[in-house]
């Protein structure tokens, strides 16, 4: 191997380290997102009209697949690049997707939404008739202009007036209705199809946990009954895996029904290392041409880029092996650098999520240039993706703190300084203090989902923020260590 120069070096440190979104879909340039997208083949599922429920875990993708057909337009291209699928049915030329969720100022803020719930919790129509009455304004384009004339009330309200947006839709009886049948039976005539996405449905309601899961009942409510109504108006709700094993129960029949037919976003090691492998090959001509040198094979899409062609997830060792080394020490003993990868960013439900491990080499990657470790060739040295680590375990924690866990600032709070393993006594000692006060420094309203510490710390592994070790000690994954503000006893083997 020849000898890697310098100004070389720093340049591929550079791209590395600014491959794109922080890890974050949300986050991506337009410019960038199509040849950083990672299409699945076991996600194209998600994609089949008979498909209303899509399952994930946090930070599994579920946003970033929402975005790529949504609003990227990617539909052909993911079918096409996705082998065995038989969705040939639907296309960008047949078929239209549109936002149910989130709307923006077309729909009520999160006090509106509080309200609302509050006020109609004994009317079990209040919810999905809510989600009836936004469909109707989400389709007003695809209605005919000639017909919606007695809806203009519902129609012209603005998306914040809840209570009038619904009233007007009880004032319209059956019209609503009426216009969907019809615009139903021109979509089927015509081959076309409309899909109307729910995503970030964790965030409705705020920090409301109960006016969010009575929102979501409303929502599943709805579409449980009209799925089986409309062949050509479809639902995709995208539900985070903890809410929907959590609530399976509380959301009764209805969920059950969406449910038998549902698909999971989830990712095994093969995908994982596709999709970084992707990430990195397309951020620059120099990360490509060293991945190639690395040999990856790639096939190139004319939208998505450098798709590299992993049979399965040790055809991307020698590209890790080169950039990093094949230990994370000296020899063996330290473990495979391959292996450390993905373990060391894999929850307490053995859950690897893309986000995570592209903050990792990101991380690494600009680690190295504020301070050089790496030697011979390599790009990244182990002591490096360690430091990397606790930075990416700050951020994980961060992110859920303030978008799907809000109260978990106040598990850090209890529980910072604390050694792991713990006995579980321990960690429920530790969680009960004053368990029925703030769990967050910015809003005193802010509680768990559950009422006491036994039940929070079985949620905690539940959620994969713990994790239940086999002589009943709780252990903390390293993913959530550094941010809980944790730390690991010395001299203990993971399990």
């Amino acid at each position: 191997m020849s000898k890697l120069p310098q100004d070389e070096r720093d340049t591929l440190l550079s791209d590395l380290s600014q491959m794109g979104s922080r890890g974050r879909a949300e986050f991506e340039r337009d410019d960038t997102f199509r040849r950083t997208f990672f299409p699945v083949a076991e996600h194209v599922r998600a994609f089949d009209p008979d498909v209303v429920l899509i399952v994930g875990e946090r930070g599994s993708g579920k946003s970033e697949l929402f975005r790529a057909v949504v609003k990227e337009k990617l539909l052909d291209s993911i079918l096409r690049t996705a082998p065995g699928s038989h969705l040939s049915r639907v296309g960008s030329k047949n078929t239209q997707w549109l936002e149910g969720y989130p709307l923006g100022r077309e729909f009520p803020d999160a006090r509106g939404l509080q309200r609302y719930v509050r006020a109609h919790k004994e009317d079990p129509e209040a919810l999905p008739n809510l989600w009836f009455a936004f469909l109707f304004r989400i389709l007003r384009g695809h209605l005919l202009s000639s017909n919606i004339q007695n809806a203009s009330a519902l129609l012209s309200r603005s998306g914040g007036e809840v209570d009038e947006i619904v009233d007007e839709f009880r004032k319209a009886k059956n019209l609503p209705l009426v216009l969907l049948d019809q615009l139903d039976a021109r979509l089927e005539k015509a081959g076309d199809w409309i899909f109307v996405s729910y995503d970030e449905l964790d965030v409705l309601g705020g920090y409301e946990w109960d006016t969010m899961v009575r929102a979501i009942q409303g929502l599943v409510s709805f579409w449980a009954s009209y799925t089986r109504r409309w062949s050509r108006i479809r639902a995709k709700l995208f539900l985070r895996t903890d809410l929907f094993r959590r609530h399976w129960q509380q959301l009764g029949a209805d969920l059950s029904k969406l449910a038998a037919n549902r698909a999971e976003v989830s990712w095994s090691d093969r995908n994982l290392y596709g999709m970084l492998v992707k990430r990195i090959a397309n951020t620059s001509d120099a990360l490509r041409e060293y991945c190639q040198h690395s040999r990856v094979t790639f096939d190139p899409d004319a939208e998505l880029g450098l798709i590299p062609q992993l049979v399965k997830a040790e055809d991307a060792r020698p590209l890790i092996d080169r950039m990093v080394s094949q230990f994370m020490g000296a020899d063996i003993k330290k473990g495979s650098t391959f292996r450390w990868l993905l373990s060391h960013v894999r929850d307490g439900n053995d859950q690897a999520m893309p986000r995570a491990l592209v903050r990792l080499i990101e991380e690494a990657a600009q680690l190295e240039r504020e301070v050089p470790r790496a030697t011979h060739n390599r790009l990244l040295a182990p002591t490096s993706l360690r430091r990397a680590l606790d930075k990416v375990s700050l951020e994980h924690v961060l992110q859920v703190n303030t978008h799907e866990l809000p109260w978990l600032p106040g598990v850090a709070g209890r529980l910072k300084g604390q050694g792991v393993p713990m006995k579980r006594r321990e960690a429920e000692n530790a969680l009960s203090r004053d368990f029925d006060r703030s769990w967050s420094q910015d809003n005193d309203e802010i509680r768990p989902p559950v009422e006491r510490p036994v039940d929070l710390v079985d949620y905690l592994v539940e959620i994969g923020v713990f994790r239940s070790r086999s002589d009943g000690r709780i252990d903390v994954p390293d993913l959530f260590l550094a941010g809980l503000g944790m730390t690991r006893k010395g001299g203990v083997a993971r399990r």
